[in-house]
């Protein structure tokens, strides 16, 4: 008999079963590795000394065929993705490599983020060096645009209960087209999207890791700076300012020696950086939200503030972006205070 950690729901039987046939074994250990926040879900076979994972990507609700896709182009461009060993896109089922039991967030600490980091950098750089248009989707106006539809829709309306109108919604919309103009201005490459601690493995013991990298179905063509503030401005830990500054130098200096399209001036990129994350941030604000309400599940909302601060210090920062600081100010701030 199989054995598993805890009692399989009808969905993970098939796929610990499909899993089996097609490793061709008899037994093995069936357990649940990791969730994310989208329908998706993991389970790690274990068998003999190895271990596989089983992605379980309901047809109905994901569709593998991107998480391929973008895999085959990141190991072309040298970044260690997992590889398939089977597939069976009608049920929704993917058998990969197991990168290992660790990401970068179970590991991360002030005293070794300069040495995860650095290969983490190169790791982007490769992808980024491999960027050819006409590939991947286009981060578009209209995608940027739905995105950040999220946050007044979800975040605003259904979490505080706050519907824009009148001078807000002005302001809102003045912010939205500022920012979604700052995006398309930037050079464009292959964007991961969710390239953060959370994503990243640690596959080889340090200090010659060697960087894993997971979650890139959703990968487009867009804004250079997208994925080096993904990676230090996190979702679930906050570095810094000094430090955040100085690994999007290190980034900034190797991308340009690398030949990618920055800006040769640092404060041009920095503005990037800021911009490209408001604008994440202000999406992930609403997603967290969306995942609460609509997908029950609220431990991300405990997040929230985190992405609050990255948000009103960016707005602050900059003149063109004061009426999203007032909103922040005027609605949400008196009602989630941060400490």
């Amino acid at each position: 008999m199989t054995a598993t950690t805890a009692a399989l729901d009808d969905r993970a039987v098939l796929a610990r079963d499909w899993a089996l046939n097609a490793l061709t074994l008899a037994d093995a250990h069936f357990a649940p590795a990791s969730a994310d926040a989208s329908f998706r879900r993991y389970f790690r076979v274990s068998a003999q000394g190895q271990s596989w994972i089983v992605m379980d990507a309901p047809p109905e609700r994901e569709d593998c065929r991107p998480f391929l896709k973008v895999g085959a182009l990141l190991l072309d461009a040298g970044v260690n993705v997992p590889q398939v060993v089977a597939q069976d896109l009608d049920q929704g089922f993917l058998l990969l490599t197991d990168l290992g039991r660790q990401t970068y967030l179970d590991v991360i600490n002030e005293a070794n983020a300069d040495a995860l980091f650095a290969p983490a950098i190169a790791a982007l750089i490769r992808w980024q060096r491999a960027s050819k248009p006409g590939v991947l989707p286009d981060y578009d106006a209209a995608l940027l645009a739905r995105e950040l539809a999220l946050f007044p829709d979800w975040y605003l309306a259904r979490h505080l209960g706050i519907r824009l109108s009148g001078a807000d919604l002005a302001d809102w919309n003045t912010v939205c087209e500022r920012l979604i103009a700052a995006a398309l201005a930037q050079p464009k490459v292959y964007v991961h999207r969710d390239y953060m601690p959370r994503n990243l493995m640690l596959s080889a013991p340090a200090p010659d890791v060697q960087v894993g990298v997971l979650d890139h179905q959703d990968a487009v063509h867009g804004p250079i700076a997208y994925d080096p503030i993904c990676l230090f401005k996190d979702a679930f830990l906050s570095w810094p300012e000094a430090r955040v500054d100085g690994w999007l130098r290190q980034y900034h200096a190797a991308g340009s020696a690398a030949g990618l399209p920055l800006s040769p001036d640092y404060a041009a990129f920095r503005r990037d950086a800021d911009w490209i994350g408001a604008q994440r941030h202000l999406k992930v604000l609403g997603i967290f939200a969306r995942i609460n309400y609509r997908d029950g599940k609220p431990k991300y909302l405990a997040d929230t503030p985190r992405f609050i601060r990255y948000v009103i210090d960016v707005a602050r920062r900059y003149p063109e972006l004061a009426p999203l600081a007032g909103l922040f100010e005027r609605l949400v701030l008196p009602r989630v205070p941060l400490e």
